[in-house]
């Protein structure tokens, strides 16, 4: 096999979101969050495993994405959008039973015009200047908005990963504001939000990374495994170099080994000369640039010849990876790139 090994395992997915859940009290619902293709490891399995765990509410980012969920669930399963009505979802949400989050005066307006009747909810900006109604906007309609019976009224948390933030108490002071004496379902929290404790938890969380083995959820099973199969081996001499701009020399006789994956596969360049990946136990730097299609890796200290090294798994976790390429664990998930032949496992339950 030319091409890199993607094992996602679906039962550490679904013990993620058990163990998520049972961090909140029982009458709060837990939901998940699967966008972008469930972060990039495919919304039809993995939409499929946390539905046969327990989720019944399920959030992603535009309507195109609730469509393609919908035909991994079928009926039944309640599916958010986080984007709200847009201009041209109108069928999408009509005929797949789709719930917008509206987010402006403009969605709310195309909605109940378009689909009176039609279920619905509202997003609320606390802060984060991205997404929802701004606390004046929302003064002017809030009471046409709760008249109309909305299935949830949210809002999102900016810095939730940082527990101590002064940021977390100030949003969570402002949705008890804007959403004081309102009788509607309420929900504040992703991964995040559920760790920072009870008073974010309201009626319903949202937890989108921890399902998929990242932080902040530190007690969370990792779920990917990327293996990438050597394609060559050759030695080298003191002084000889590897990649691109000879960015680097061999000090000693050594022995490269040349993997198929790049860039273009969503390994980043910026880990060049700085990752390992793993032959079983023990490390193995990446050496020279990473290519769109090649890295090249220092196998001189392990005698056999590798099939494969391991750039994900138990030994790197997704987060690991990030620090060293200077992102975040939720990028290098959703940049995995089509190439790699992937496979569903079922783990074992712990």
């Amino acid at each position: 096999m030319s091409t890199g090994r993607l094992t996602i395992d679906l039962d550490a997915v679904a013990a993620n979101w058990r163990t998520l859940d049972a961090k909140t009290a029982s009458d709060v619902q837990t939901a998940a969050v699967v966008k972008a293709d469930a972060y990039g490891l495919g919304v039809a399995k993995v939409g499929r495993a946390l539905a046969a765990a327990g989720a019944r509410r399920f959030f992603v980012a535009v309507a195109e994405e609730g469509a393609a969920l919908r035909q991994a669930l079928g009926p039944g399963p309640e599916i958010s959008i986080f984007s709200g009505h847009m201009s041209g979802d109108t069928d999408m949400v009509h005929d797949l039973g789709l719930v917008p989050m509206l987010n402006s005066v403009e969605q709310m307006t195309r909605h109940f015009e378009a689909l009176p009747g039609h279920p619905f909810g509202i997003q609320l900006d606390t802060g984060m200047n991205r997404l929802g109604m701004e606390p004046g906007e929302w003064s002017a309609l809030r009471e046409l908005c709760v008249a109309q019976g909305p299935r949830l009224i949210m809002s999102h948390l900016a810095c939730a990963d940082e527990p101590d933030h002064a940021m977390n108490q100030q949003q969570l002071s402002t949705f008890l504001e804007m959403t004081a004496e309102i009788e509607a379902p309420r929900s504040l929290s992703a991964t995040g939000g559920i760790l920072l404790g009870s008073q974010y938890h309201f009626d319903l969380t949202r937890p989108g990374i921890g399902l998929y083995g990242g932080l902040p959820y530190e007690e969370a099973r990792p779920v990917v495994e990327l293996n990438l199969p050597v394609v060559q081996t050759r030695s080298l001499a003191v002084g000889e170099t590897v990649g691109y701009a000879n960015s680097w020399v061999a000090e000693r006789p050594s022995r490269i080994a040349t993997v198929s994956g790049g860039y273009a596969d969503g390994l980043s360049r910026q880990a060049s000369n700085k990752a390992v990946m793993f032959y079983e136990d023990t490390p193995c730097p990446i050496v020279g640039r990473i290519s769109m299609d090649l890295i090249c890796v220092d196998i001189t200290h392990i005698r056999e010849t590798p099939k494969s090294l391991e750039i994900l798994g138990k030994h790197q976790n997704i987060d690991d990876l990030a620090n060293i390429s200077k992102t975040i664990g939720y990028e290098v998930l959703t940049q995995l790139g089509t190439r790699y032949a992937r496979y569903y496992a079922r783990g074992r339950e712990e």
